[in-house]
């Protein structure tokens, strides 16, 4: 009795499609996803895109931004079109930065060279300055690192040079207590070589670029990091939320109401066009009760932000309306319409942005998140939370989700028409 009801189950998992895609499809996909993502990280193979700028154009800083260039990390650009142009400047760079084209510039200021970096004097030394958007918290410290790192290998000669010639200086007339210090400032160097940035020694202050990190962002009234969080949660839920709500269509053919309505003047076209509409004011209420939230638990600044977010939230509830449609009238049952919006939600999700920022992943994978809808709404609301970019400049976003609202509810509409000749 026991193994005909497992062969009986077994034959219904043969049946279900959706259970096999469930059990054996999905975890694969979001293995291969999170593997490409954080494999990538690993190995190295992720590249940073970072703008430079010379503005010394020292031997040393030319070898310095030479030997960034040849960084498998790192895509240097260093001109003012990505395929050529003039050299850019800290006002460019810091554009660059501000417009989300790269998450990090490196200004290599007048005077810098290598001479005073290994002999104790680099407080005397211009500060590199690394302007960065904080909202990617790992690029600005992976090319810190990159350029330390950089220093060693951009102009060996100089160094060496510069290490002879302070032992020439100071070998021979060096008092005792002085050979103690300088004997208790190298042991120092030794415990503490290779710790983290800020857990060493204080001996280590004076080795290396002086570099000053400097939020542009922030420093230019930028925006409040939770609206990442509120943006990329709402979008997954609202996709959620209106496939649920869509899914009332599959109820009216179960109870047979759909037959009366269609029966009436208002037709297919019309019951889809009020189910449209009705779900994109519940997805409106939806992001909207979020955001508030934010702006009241969390101090997220909505108020300053409300055109550029009424925007954002009209076109993508819209889209996310048309999507709901869609899957509705693919599905047949409501056990159907979840577990299949289950798997692609999750799916869009993990590539489109919304349970880990785009900017973990690789190229390739950031361009194919681009084929989601959470990566077009996401980078719309970034633009006006963190960027405090004005309207006009939301269009590219705006137009790809009014083109898939259009391409969703023609999808809808013509596989709608199966209840019409059922």
């Amino acid at each position: 009795m026991i193994w005909t009801l497992v062969r009986v189950s077994w034959t219904n998992l043969r049946r279900d499609r959706v259970v096999q895609t469930l059990v054996f499809a999905v975890p694969i996909v979001f293995f291969s996803i999170f593997v490409t993502i954080f494999a990538n990280q690993e190995n190295g193979t992720a590249r940073i895109a970072v703008a430079v700028v010379d503005e010394g154009r020292s031997d040393f800083s030319q070898r310095l931004v030479q030997a960034l260039q040849h960084e498998d990390a790192l895509r240097v650009r260093a001109t003012t079109k990505s395929d050529g142009g003039v050299p850019l400047d800290r006002a460019g760079a810091e554009a660059l930065v501000r417009n989300g084209d790269v998450p990090v510039a490196v200004i290599l200021p007048p005077g810098l060279d290598a001479g005073g970096l290994f002999s104790g004097r680099t407080s005397a030394t211009p500060h590199v300055q690394l302007l960065a958007d904080v909202s990617d918290q790992i690029a600005p410290k992976m090319v810190y690192g990159l350029l330390q790192k950089t220093l060693m290998t951009a102009a060996p000669d100089v160094l060496a040079e510069s290490g002879i010639a302070q032992f020439d200086k100071y070998a021979g007339g060096l008092t005792p207590s002085q050979r103690s210090a300088v004997t208790e400032w190298i042991a120092e160097l030794r415990r503490t070589a290779g710790q983290p940035s800020g857990t060493g020694g204080a001996a280590l202050k004076d080795f290396g670029l002086p570099i000053d990190t400097v939020d542009v962002m922030r420093q230019k009234g930028g925006g409040n990091l939770v609206s990442f969080y509120a943006a990329g949660i709402g979008v997954m839920f609202l996709l959620f939320s209106v496939s649920g709500a869509s899914g009332s269509l599959l109820d009216e053919v179960d109870s047979g109401t759909l037959d009366r309505v269609l029966s009436t003047r208002i037709g297919m076209t019309g019951l889809l066009a009020g189910k449209w509409v009705y779900v994109t004011l519940l997805g409106m209420l939806q992001l909207t009760v979020m955001f508030v939230w934010g702006m009241i638990v969390f101090k997220l600044d909505l108020l300053q932000h409300l055109p550029g977010f009424a925007v954002m939230t009209l076109f993508t509830c819209m889209a996310a309306a048309g999507f709901g449609l869609v899957l509705a009238t693919i599905a047949r049952s409501r056990a159907q319409l979840a577990a299949m919006s289950n798997i692609i939600v999750l799916t869009m999700s993990a590539l489109g942005g919304s349970m880990f920022p785009r900017f973990l992943m690789s190229e390739t994978m950031q361009k194919l998140g681009l084929a989601t809808f959470n990566a077009w709404a996401l980078d719309g609301y970034l633009k006006v939370f963190w960027r405090n970019a004005s309207i006009i400049a939301l269009w590219p976003q705006v137009a790809v989700l009014a083109s898939l609202t259009i391409v969703f509810l023609a999808t809808a509409r013509l596989l709608a028409r199966r209840w019409e000749t059922a």
